[in-house]
């Protein structure tokens, strides 16, 4: 191909990963069930988490699966059809963009974490694994959910480039991709940073007092 058909396919790619990214899942499948509009209860997050408190736990893990496996797919299917790290890196942030910045919610999505998964499940399985492995860990032994994901967040990139020196080809482009999904994890979770701060986000299996 020419280079202008080059670039024109790699922003296809890319704003194709967008839209893939901005299917709100938690919405859809809260309709499938009959449930209300995760964004009308609890934290007003379109995620998983959310759509648990509904009491419905299939459509919760339905709602997990598929904000992880839109991650996945999107760089699963670039990666088959560019080999150019850079497009790689793009189609990257751009699908995790899409879930934080849905198009089909006016740009009001959730805090990005299964999708993450998904998204590091296609980059590299051994740095997923590694990361799933430092969330579960960190979660059980403190029990905070939100920690757990902020732990991630920062040892993913890092697991990334450090191990990408030995076990696998690690990029500068999607070293960047990562860490740039790592800060805005981060951002996501401002909100339960301060609550871990203050000593009263909720741990997991916590029972809410009634106020």
């Amino acid at each position: 191909m020419s280079l202008p058909n080059d670039w024109l396919f790699a922003v296809s790619l890319v704003i194709g990963a967008y839209l893939v990214g901005s299917i709100p899942f938690a919405v859809v499948f809260s309709k499938l069930f009959g449930l209300a509009d995760p964004r009308s209860y609890g934290s007003g997050n379109p995620g998983a988490t959310n759509v648990l408190r509904s009491g419905n736990k299939a459509a919760a893990l339905l709602t997990l699966v598929g904000d992880a496996a839109k991650g996945w797919f999107a760089v699963w299917f670039a990666s088959g059809l560019a080999s150019n790290p850079i497009t790689l890196s793009c189609v990257t942030l751009a699908v995790f963009l899409g879930h934080l910045y849905p198009l089909f919610l006016g740009f009001k999505g959730g805090k990005g974490v299964a999708t993450a998964f998904g998204v590091l499940i296609a980059v590299q399985p051994v740095m997923a694994l590694l990361t799933a492995a430092a969330w579960l860990g960190t979660a059980v032994f403190f029990r905070y959910s939100s920690l757990a994901a902020i732990v991630s967040a920062f040892l993913a990139p890092l697991i990334y480039i450090v191990a990408g020196q030995y076990f696998w080809k690690a990029t500068l482009p999607m070293s960047l991709a990562l860490s740039a999904m790592g800060l805005l994890l981060l951002y996501r979770h401002r909100a339960n940073i301060t609550r871990l701060l203050q000593g009263t986000e909720p741990r997991l299996g916590a029972k809410k007092t009634s106020k």
